[in-house]
């Protein structure tokens, strides 16, 4: 395909990445030029333009802008009809991002993670899952959601992973302090986490971790006992409530 990049940051670079090698033809704009040279200088497939340029060499066209410029930003660039674009941006009704990008259509909203750069990441998206798999479905898991309503849920519940990463994180910190290689035993819970939550589901996990008396069963009970659920539950209403 041909595909542009309007905004080149931490996420839009990481989905270039995890593309580049698929025999696609990327042009990035110019949007943080150090990100868009080293992509270019990185892959043979990539190459750096203007944000009209960027429009008028693509037929698909990613938005990795911020929701606060995008009408600027789009504003300032000619769409043709028959280009189909896919938003990064969370903020923006996958409906506004069509009357922003006219008369290209608005194929698809995407929420990508780090991980598109490698693959292996969960996608979730609203839209035109077709286009999405197509893209991006070989080294990747794409969840699609049926309205904006659902793309608001799983934005609110996908904010687990910042806790998530800070606690093991601290156990780390913890584990460091007490033993030769602080991080041989990150690199220990992290495997840990990621290869026991991928093999099985939340509650199974729980119930198989749930030895009466059990190093596992004894930090969870003292944790919820201090709130951790009742916070959780609470921090997510907040998000979904808008504050």
């Amino acid at each position: 395909m041909r595909i542009g990049v309007l905004g080149t940051g931490t996420i839009a670079s990481a989905v270039v990445r995890g593309i580049a090698e698929d025999g696609h033809q990327i042009t990035v704009s110019r949007r943080s030029a150090a990100r868009s040279e080293a992509l270019a200088q990185e892959y043979e497939a990539v190459r750096v333009a203007d944000n009209q340029e960027v429009v008028d060499q693509s037929d698909v066209i990613f938005l990795g802008l911020m929701a606060g410029r995008a009408k600027e930003t789009l504003g300032a660039v000619t769409f043709r009809a028959g280009q189909q674009v896919i938003s990064f941006m969370a903020d923006v009704p996958l409906e506004e991002v069509g009357e922003m990008v006219r008369p290209a259509g608005a194929a698809a909203i995407m929420m990508p993670f780090p991980g598109i750069a490698k693959g292996g990441s969960p996608i979730m998206m609203q839209g035109d899952r077709g286009l999405v798999e197509e893209i991006f479905g070989a080294r990747n898991s794409v969840f699609a959601l049926k309205d904006e309503a659902e793309m608001q849920a799983y934005l609110c519940a996908q904010a687990v992973l910042s806790p998530v990463a800070a606690m093991v994180g601290q156990a780390a910190d913890w584990l460091g302090q007490r033993v030769d290689d602080r991080a041989q035993g990150e690199a220990f819970l992290r495997m840990l986490v990621a290869s026991s939550l991928a093999g099985a589901e939340c509650g199974e996990l729980v119930e198989a971790l749930n030895t009466p008396g059990g190093y596992n069963q004894r930090l969870r009970l003292h944790m919820e006992s201090g709130g951790m659920g009742a916070m959780l539950v609470e921090g997510l209403g907040a998000l979904e409530g808008g504050d």
